[in-house]
């Protein structure tokens, strides 16, 4: 086995090594020195022949000599051991984004606000977006497997999820198409919701002349939109902490229905109504993706993502509780 001068990382297997399988090779003394660490190394990402990123399942790969094995040990968003448990933190970040599960076939991430998910339509290459930022961060063969699965709208943080394959793209978006994930969401609303718990079902239409979506009139081909609300938090009668579940997910799904009963988000533009009293200041809707939980896409075992609530909805919670506080 040789090294190559030019990058300390990477070797070049030789005749004596040539044969070997990967993982084998990898968990040796003068490597990664077990069984446990080649395969934590692969699971994480870590592991590159010939440029081409290597999994789990490329263990047994055989290696033949002349190929170079790269051990990228600080690889960016791969350093911290990946998955979340639900109830956990970010683990590590790329692309200025906290990673919440990285495997071979998705990246899951904590999407900050301001950032849109996709290029708006004919901007491609000029916005930035959690696609855009993580092909950057990541390798050049790496880059060419991203696929954004879902969305989430620009000013609203948390969890959206990027398949590595088109093959996992197709098997994701099939579970979403079907409202199969469980979509978790916490919102600061205006005025007091006085149902501790229940359900809005709405059919909703999206407006060509206003370009924004409002319930579906006589004779409008609208469509389904089901959340389900539970309050965790009153401020009085100003605002309310929900946890919202999605049903379905239409596009400003959330936004609108609680607009639609008179409790538009705090810090909402678009979507507001004439029955709020004095505006709650805050600079974005308040509204985070918490939880996500769906069935990988190859595993087939169940994954749970959760993404810690946010530090500008933490100060605006803290804000108002010190404002309703009874003297």
């Amino acid at each position: 086995m040789n090294t190559d001068p030019h990058d300390r990382e990477t070797q070049l297997i030789d005749a004596s090594a040539a044969g070997e399988r990967l993982d084998k090779w990898l968990a040796a003394h003068e490597r990664l020195g077990s069984r446990k660490r080649a395969a934590t190394a692969l699971e994480r990402g870590k592991i590159f022949v010939n440029d081409a990123l290597q999994g789990v399942r490329d263990g047994g790969r055989i290696l033949k000599e002349g190929e170079r094995v790269r051990i990228w040990l600080d690889r960016p968003g791969s350093a911290k051991p990946t998955g979340l448990a639900a109830g956990g933190a970010a683990r590590s970040v790329l692309g200025e984004m906290q990673i919440i599960h990285e495997d071979e076939d998705l990246i899951v991430v904590d999407k900050p606000a301001g950032l849109l998910t996709v290029p708006r339509n004919g901007a491609e290459g000029q916005d930035d977006t959690v696609l855009a930022r993580l092909e950057v961060a990541l390798d050049q063969k790496q880059r060419r497997r991203l696929f954004i699965v879902h969305r989430i709208d620009r000013w609203t943080t948390g969890l959206v999820v990027v398949a590595r394959s088109t093959e996992a793209q197709e098997k994701l978006r099939d579970q979403f198409y079907r409202r199969l994930p469980e979509r978790s969401y916490r919102a600061v609303v205006n005025g007091l919701v006085v149902e501790d718990s229940g359900t809005w079902e709405d059919s909703l239409f999206a407006d060509e002349k206003t370009h924004v979506q409002r319930r579906a009139r006589v004779g409008e081909d609208g469509v389904e939109a089901i959340s389900r609300y539970r309050v965790v938090e009153r401020f009085g009668d100003r605002a309310t902490l929900l946890a919202v579940e999605l049903v379905t997910g239409k596009r400003n799904q959330i936004r609108i229905q609680a607009s639609l009963r008179g409790h538009p988000l705090v810090g909402e533009r678009l979507y507001t109504t004439k029955r709020v009293g004095e505006p709650i200041k805050f600079p974005r809707q308040a509204l985070h993706a918490e939880r996500l939980r769906f069935e990988h896409p190859r595993l087939g075992s169940a994954l749970e993502c959760v993404a810690p609530f946010p530090g500008d909805m933490k100060k605006l919670v803290a804000r108002l509780r010190r404002e309703t506080r009874t003297p």
